[in-house]
């Protein structure tokens, strides 16, 4: 084996011909109908009566069987819905657990914009941070009020400057992607609206609904602004979608953006977007309860729940039956994962934090955990790569570096985000440790885990600031030597180039490999020299890097066991 090589998979490049899509699975009996509130000031329109569906019947429409769900497409005349997906991996998958709801409903995807009769936007509401947020959402007037009551950086004060701009002044100002998350969405509503104006009246009218964190956060903005919107949903409420769109039909506005307690969608197996596909993110718990004083997503997407390990392991076989080659485990906060649904491990006494660390909530004892998971999903393909995100620090009991470092398709990668080196930061941040314990845990992972590659997420210009606290970040970044940081707010990474005659994958450490397309010898000889496929392993040699990808030579095409045998 020579020095530097690297297995990692071509993924992604090419669909397999033939590729079945998943299909979903019996859902829960529908809620019944009646209003319920809705935000402040909100009811439900009763939704759709008999007639409806009588008419519904009588045109031949499908209905759907818990039995055999209909194909999309299937039905003559069903409504085609067309799906837009922006912001994290969460939503990618609610957006797979939307598609599996409406096409058991009997609608039809399209990939077209013109042939849709419904669109979904499946949205991210990401907050920028606290001292910066704060004058965002203030009157300009007030603005310099805030930046002298704030003790920030030089470099904290520019991106504070930066981003009032570009809130005052958004057409003339660039801003980074995730700051500018709710803005797109605005903009692609215009373009909507548009659409709309020009449909012919011989169709029906277009229905377009906002779905997920935004969806949570403005909805009574995004119904009552210019009435662009026909439906709103949260991230707990897509099982509603069929009801929300017939009302809609009717000519009505519709919305449900009730969090839930419970709803973990555990009984759909969602549909791939893009079939064929050699990757896949598979939910496994949703809603976060840590409260860091910066962080929107305990109130866009609620308490934390998780999903039984049952329904998530029968669809990680599915995936593994159907050659996905590299499964992630989602969650906000993924290894806090505890199923309950089990009752004779309901009261197991809850793991201890990591040394250093605490919570703002007492210790939940009880359900098996992320552990116990990941031991479960790592033995169901040993070809198979297996990979969480996103973690927090505090949740790493020795049990799950042990198994990481024991399976060789555990990616030996980690996701460590620090936010702050400064633990006066890290105490206003209520991240629950300090900057000793975080590098206490980094040295403790390092030992358990030879060769790990570690990845954090950092926050530049929190409310007061100083310089001292910003040089004790970049310390921070220097002493841990991490393999990817994500800095926010004010660090845009540009998209890697490759030619038409590159491939690209991941290797273990989460990193991007170019190398050439070329002709393969397979490592075990078995067979005749071939180009890499998508699903592929390839032993690389690397020769170069820059600061976010690497290059190199293709060695051989082998397979994750062979690789993990050879080093």
């Amino acid at each position: 084996m020579l020095p530097g090589a690297r297995a990692l998979r071509a993924a992604g490049l090419l669909r397999p011909p033939g590729a079945v899509p998943r299909t979903g699975v019996a859902r829960r009996a529908r809620r019944g109908s009646g209003q319920r509130p809705v935000g402040r000031g909100f009811a439900l329109p009763a939704g759709p009566d008999l007639r409806h569906f009588l008419r519904a019947a009588a045109a031949g429409q499908p209905r759907p069987s818990p039995e055999l769900p209909p194909e999309p497409g299937s039905a003559p005349g069903a409504p085609k819905v067309y799906l837009e997906t922006y912001g994290c991996q969460m939503n990618v998958s609610d957006t797979e657990i939307v598609w599996a709801i409406l096409q058991k409903n009997g609608y039809a995807r399209t990939k077209e914009l013109e042939e849709a009769d419904v669109v979904l936007l499946v949205t991210c509401s990401v907050r920028v941070p606290c001292s910066t947020a704060k004058a965002l959402f203030l009157p300009r007037s007030l603005v310099p009020k805030v930046s002298l009551q704030c003790r920030c950086s030089p470099l904290a004060k520019k991106v504070l400057a930066d981003k009032t701009e570009a809130r005052h002044n958004p057409r003339t100002t660039k801003g980074t992607p995730r700051e500018k998350a709710e803005q797109a969405i605005w903009n692609r509503l215009q373009h909507l609206k548009a659409l709309k104006a020009r449909r012919p009246r011989a169709r029906a009218p277009l229905r377009v609904g906002i779905l997920g964190c935004m969806a949570e956060r403005l909805k009574e903005e995004i119904l009552h602004r210019e009435k662009l919107v026909d439906v709103v949903a949260g991230p707990d409420a897509y099982r509603d979608l069929p009801r929300l769109l017939a009302v809609a039909e009717s000519g009505q506005q519709a919305a449900n953006v009730l969090l839930s307690l419970d709803e973990t969608y555990a009984d759909i197996l969602p549909v791939q977007t893009s079939a064929g596909g050699t990757t896949a993110f598979v939910s496994i718990m949703r809603g976060c309860d840590n409260m860091c004083s910066y962080c929107i997503v305990p109130f866009t997407r609620g308490r934390e729940r998780s999903r039984p390990i049952a329904s998530i392991l029968q669809e990680v076989r599915m995936l593994s039956d159907q050659g996905v080659k590299e499964v992630t485990l989602l969650g906000q906060n993924v290894n806090s994962f505890r199923d309950l649904s089990e009752v004779q491990f309901q009261s197991v006494a809850a793991p201890g934090l990591s040394r250093g660390f605490r919570t703002v909530y007492k210790a939940k004892a009880g359900g098996l955990r992320f552990s116990h998971l990941l031991d479960q999903v790592s033995r169901i393909d040993p070809e198979m790569r297996i990979r969480f995100t996103s973690p927090h620090p505090k949740d790493f009991p020795d049990e799950v570096l042990q198994l990481i470092q024991e399976r060789h398709n555990i990616c030996k990668q980690l996701h460590l985000p620090a936010q702050s080196g400064s633990t006066r930061i890290l105490e206003a941040m209520r991240r629950g440790y300090t900057r000793e314990a975080y590098l206490e845990l980094v040295h403790h992972v390092r030992d358990s885990i030879p060769g790990v590659s570690l990845s954090s997420d950092f926050i530049a210009g929190f409310c007061g600031e100083t310089e001292e606290d910003h040089l004790q970040t970049v310390s921070l970044l220097r002493e841990v030597r991490y393999s990817i940081g994500f800095l926010f707010a004010y660090s845009m990474r540009q998209p890697s180039k490759r030619s038409a005659s590159e491939l690209c994958g991941r290797n273990d450490g989460n990193i991007k490999v170019i190398f050439p397309d070329t002709e393969l010898e397979d490592a075990a000889k078995c067979g005749a020299p071939g180009r890499a496929q998508p699903g592929d392993y390839v032993m690389v040699k690397v020769t170069s890097a820059s600061s976010q990808t690497l290059r190199g030579v293709p060695l051989c095409r082998t397979t994750l066991s062979r690789a993990a045998a050879s080093h």
